[in-house]
């Protein structure tokens, strides 16, 4: 198999004029260039991409930790993230925790020995105080507000993003509304700013106005039923996303039950189906997420949200 040694002795350069031409070196003139690239395509030469990435120090990959690799909420972000990449000419590598900390932790792993050039975090599992000691590493991202912590983020105001909704409900007569989650409040930043954007524009929060694990629209139909079968059925409902949603719709069209959706994510479903939909422009957010990663100072980006009533 052909080395760099036989591809320099052929093309009659030297070994580290080889190096060059492999790692895109500007300093190499045309005409040498042409002439190891013509060497390497006769040897049928492969490079060890691997080898390269280490002699550079980079990889040319960044990672994006995320909970599902099949949820719209980070579909969107993931879109974004990988159109930016691919523009800069990066490779995007999906790591889905299915919010396991211990998984995640193995994930951050991958910056420390230098697998990845840096991550994008989408949601989290571990408190910041597990995820700092890895910046040291390369740039971590975060794609939530991170406040005081040091940390480069890409966020939206998402506490006054749900306060528009549940204020939306209270304009339309509601005040028995309820709402689901993936995760509960004390897990989940979003939750948490949902919580309070609950309280600050409906009052006090029971246990009977939330309900969390809901991921899909089997989730919202299960959702819709408990909510159904408790003992104040709510007049409104706030969906953590428009499959979620659409169950919500299908479990309320079945039985006949009027009661009011609001979707999250702004997809084809809620248009098909006459629901509102909180957008929080996911994909603009990736874009964002990904051009912290190439900046050198640390900066916050705030991504502004937009409310889709019904027709």
């Amino acid at each position: 198999m052909a080395n760099i040694k036989e591809i320099a002795r052929l093309a009659n350069v030297s070994v580290s004029t080889v190096s060059r031409v492999l790692n895109h070196h500007p300093y190499v003139s045309e005409e040498k260039r042409k002439l190891v690239q013509q060497v390497m395509k006769d040897l049928d030469y492969t490079p060890n991409r691997t080898a390269i990435d280490l002699i550079r120090g980079k990889t040319h990959t960044i990672g994006v930790i995320l909970p599902y690799s099949d949820h719209p909420c980070f579909d969107k972000i993931v879109n974004g993230i990988t159109k930016a990449a691919f523009q800069h000419e990066y490779a995007t590598t999906l790591l889905s925790t299915n919010y396991n900390p211990a998984i995640e932790i193995k994930y951050l792993e991958l910056l420390r020995t230098k697998k990845i050039d840096g991550l994008i975090i989408t949601s989290r599992a571990n408190h910041w105080d597990s995820i700092l000691a890895y910046q040291e590493y390369g740039p971590i991202i975060a794609c939530e507000d991170t406040g005081d912590i040091d940390v480069p983020c890409a966020f939206n105001d998402r506490k006054a993003a749900y306060a528009e909704s549940f204020r939306y409900l209270k304009s339309r007569g509601h005040e028995n509304i309820a709402f689901t989650c993936v995760r509960e409040a004390d897990r989940s930043p979003s939750t948490a700013d949902k919580a309070a954007a609950y309280k600050a524009v409906c009052g006090r929060l029971e246990d009977r106005h939330m309900l969390s694990g809901c991921n899909d629209m089997n989730d919202g139909e299960l959702a819709a039923e408990h909510f159904y079968m408790s003992g104040r059925v709510p007049t409104a409902i706030y969906a953590n996303s428009d499959e979620v949603a659409a169950g919500i719709h299908l479990f309320a069209k079945k039985n006949n039950w009027d009661v009011e959706i609001i979707g999250e994510g702004n997809t084809s479903i809620s248009r098909v189906l006459g629901f509102p939909s909180l957008d929080l422009n996911l994909e603009q957010l990736g874009i964002a997420a990904f051009s912290l990663f190439l900046q050198d100072e640390p900066a916050d980006i705030k991504i502004q949200h937009k409310f889709k009533k019904k027709a």
